[in-house]
């Protein structure tokens, strides 16, 4: 018998081929759609990322509405993945979906300001504790606009990030440690220079090679999830952000927070919730209850550099934002959805609910003795295949097994209940109920008891 990570590989596959032949046959509109989509889209799908699901072809949604999804062929699903955080607060939240509506019938862009734009910066400034801010229209592009911000502010030209991390399509931060030296992912496409020439990696949780990184005083900044979440959640260890924001503060390196998973955390991310002081702070995907927006603000301090470097500059475009940038469609989005939908009564009821999906799911893991365990940030939850969760991304990649993630995650697509097809991150949104976040508990359940 061929075991892994605990349990019984050949039935695990066999349930896997099982699964498939089922969506197979529940699915044909859906799999008329894959087929027509093959004739014009690249990877038969809009987005190459939508192709990285366990199923045999593209499921296609019909509808979405606050925890739950309808798809083309009519099945309800209980929605666990959110958009990959896009939609933390539930789909189309009504706040958020009557404000587009308004704004539609005043005007989509104008790149000029608005109203909406001064109180949305009050309330970041109020949640953030960082006073100034500006906008982009995803997290990708406001980490970018701030790593230019923070060379541009420090003269310096390098970019110190955490291994395994993911900041978006930013480019400087595909830099992995390999045998402990660092070398640009071999994943990403078409880059023609090295960049290992302006960025380094270290491992998160390693304050000395933290150090070591720091102290030729030639990094910008350092670029960080507070606590890493795309190669699968690696929490940090007592003492060690207060330790980090001493050698970032000694070294002369600005500290840039990206919240856009973990604002998970809290209505102040985990910057508020846990004492953090960063120059910089990004936020992205949920900030406007799932229209395309990001946001990103300064300490006073460095709010004033900024402005004195763009203003000694020589004159023509800077290379930070977009001509839809802070439109007026994704500022009306935005502050309905500070305002009515992601507030201090929504998180408590969601941390609520991920606390009693963390607890179901490790009563399972224990009574089944598996070799997993589960991990959790606020409205955020994972299990993962290691018996105690992983201390860096060296860690968190080698008990990635994307093939027992795929058999997982169809096993319970089936069953009505849809996780992220990244790992086996969970969202629970101000919709999500009891008797649901139980119902994926129980399934979990059934899926373990099949291959244990």
């Amino acid at each position: 018998m061929a075991t892994r990570h605990g349990i019984n590989w050949d039935k695990a596959l066999a349930l896997y081929a099982a699964e498939r032949d089922a969506f197979i046959g529940r699915m044909p509109r859906s799999r008329e759609l894959s087929a027509a989509a093959a004739n014009h889209l690249l990877f038969g799908v809009p987005l190459h990322w939508m192709d990285d699901w366990s199923t045999p072809f593209s499921l296609y949604v019909a509808a979405a509405q606050g925890a739950r999804f309808r798809d083309v062929d009519g099945h309800d699903y209980v929605d666990f993945c959110l958009g990959d955080t896009g939609a933390m607060f539930g789909h189309s939240p009504k706040p958020v979906a009557a404000a587009i509506a308004r704004q539609a019938e005043r005007g989509y862009t104008a790149m000029l300001p608005s109203e909406d734009g001064v109180w949305v910066a009050e309330e970041l400034a109020r949640r953030f504790g960082l006073p100034y801010w500006q906008f982009a229209l995803s997290a990708s592009d406001a980490n970018r606009f701030a790593i230019r911000w923070a060379r541009a502010i420090t003269g310096r030209s390098k970019v110190l990030i955490f291994n395994g991390c993911y900041h978006g399509t930013v480019d400087d931060v595909f830099v992995d440690l390999v045998d402990g030296r660092p070398q640009t992912r071999d994943s990403l496409l078409g880059q023609v220079y090295d960049i290992t020439q302006h960025t380094r990696s270290v491992e998160f949780n390693d304050l000395a090679a933290l150090e070591a990184a720091l102290q030729d005083g030639e990094v910008a900044c350092l670029l960080a999830e507070p606590a890493m979440t795309n190669i699968g959640m690696v929490l940090p260890q007592p003492g060690f952000w207060p330790a980090a924001q001493e050698l970032c503060k000694r070294y002369g390196t600005l500290l840039l927070i990206d919240e856009t998973h973990t604002i998970s955390s809290g209505p102040g991310g985990y910057t508020r919730a846990h004492g953090l002081e960063p120059d910089l702070l990004v936020v992205g995907k949920p900030v406007a209850g799932g229209v395309p927006c990001a946001v990103y603000g300064f300490s006073v301090e460095l709010a004033r550099q900024a402005e004195a470097v763009k203003r000694s500059a020589p004159p023509g475009h800077s290379g930070i934002g977009t001509t839809l940038t802070a439109n007026l469609l994704a500022m009306a989005a935005m502050r309905a959805n500070l305002a009515e939908v992601m507030t201090d009564d929504a998180y408590r009821y969601m941390f609520g609910l991920a606390e009693r999906l963390a607890e179901g799911l490790r009563r399972v893991i224990d009574a089944q003795r598996l070799p997993w365990c589960v991990t959790g940030i606020g409205a955020r939850t994972e299990f993962q295949f290691a018996a105690a969760p992983p201390r860096n991304g060296s860690e968190a990649e080698r008990i990635l097994d994307s093939e027992l993630e795929h058999i997982v995650h169809l096993f319970l697509l089936n069953r009505g209940l849809l996780i992220t097809p990244f790992h086996n991150m969970m969202l629970v949104c101000p919709d999500t109920t009891p008797a649901e976040v139980d119902r994926l508990v129980a399934a979990f359940a059934a899926f373990v008891a099949a291959v244990r």
